[in-house]
């Protein structure tokens, strides 16, 4: 009769090595810090993971430009629309050997997608073994995503920027407000740092919404529509935020963005970590 001891013997050795790999832990007094990998966009896919892999960070918020070729119009679309999904699930397999934990595809659903476009990229996220899609998007084109977050039971986050003129574009509260209400399935992918640069205190929007915020993305801005900064060079409340989510225990994912100029993105994403473990202490 085998022991408990034997079984798990035998059971690592019928299994791939990947399966077996640790776990990159990045999480820091309860705030589980992660990375949008568009932080790494000056590398290919195995570079970033291979970033995130130098630097510890163990969770990752997928860019769709670490997917996508590098096409535009209707040969983007046709690529998309005929992709075998079996390469999104090799993707995953990556980060599963990385050790690394894969929390959302970040796809960026516009007015330019047709419907069976913006079908298919939920049939993507769905290859990846994920259950959120963050997307810089519009209240046009996310009315066409509703029916479909319903029907394929992922949820869909709106990432905001600072461009405050349009209203068809996500930045204010009321942006964020309208999509809400249009599904159980819509959520808020609050950039701290875009949020504050438009003009908003993304500290007190965290306190009263964090039920339906699913992802932070974590930068430094200067206010009044300001540059990205490194980490502490601005006037966002990075540290606030921060300590906001260790305080209150919210568990929502606080993804580092590295988005300003700096010499290279795996120095400057250990230095934003840094300053998050820092203001986390």
């Amino acid at each position: 009769m085998y022991s408990r001891r034997d079984f798990g013997r035998i059971a690592l050795a019928f299994f791939p090595l990947a399966t077996a790999m640790a776990k990159i832990h990045s999480k820091i007094h309860g705030v589980q810090i992660g990375v949008q990998s568009y932080s790494f966009r000056d590398r290919p896919l195995e570079g970033a993971i291979a970033a995130m892999k130098e630097i510890g960070l163990g969770e990752c918020e997928l860019y769709q430009g670490h997917v996508e070729p590098k096409l535009r119009g209707e040969e983007l679309r046709k690529w998309r629309l005929t992709v075998p999904l079996a390469e999104f699930r090799q993707v995953r397999k990556q980060f599963d050997a990385a050790g690394i934990k894969l929390l959302a595809y970040n796809l960026s659903f516009n007015d330019g997608f047709n419907d069976e476009e913006i079908d298919r990229g939920f049939q993507m996220a769905r290859a990846l073994g994920v259950k959120i899609i963050t997307a810089s998007s519009t209240l046009t084109c996310v009315k066409r995503v509703a029916p479909l977050a319903a029907r394929y039971r992922i949820q869909v986050a709106m990432h905001g920027h600072d461009n405050t003129k349009d209203p068809n574009q996500f930045a204010t509260p009321e942006s964020f407000a309208a999509a809400l209400e249009m599904s159980p399935y819509f959520a808020v992918n609050l950039d701290i740092g875009h949020f504050y640069a438009a003009g908003y205190d993304p500290v007190a929007y965290l306190e009263e919404h964090h039920s339906r915020i699913s992802v932070l993305h974590i930068k430094d801005r200067q206010k009044d529509h300001g540059p990205a900064v490194p980490f502490g060079e601005g006037s966002t409340p990075v540290k606030q935020v921060l300590e906001v989510l260790k305080r209150k225990k919210y568990r929502i994912p606080a993804n580092i963005e590295y988005e300003y100029k700096g010499q290279d993105s795996v120095a400057e994403v250990k230095k934003c970590f840094q300053y998050c473990k820092d203001a986390l202490a």
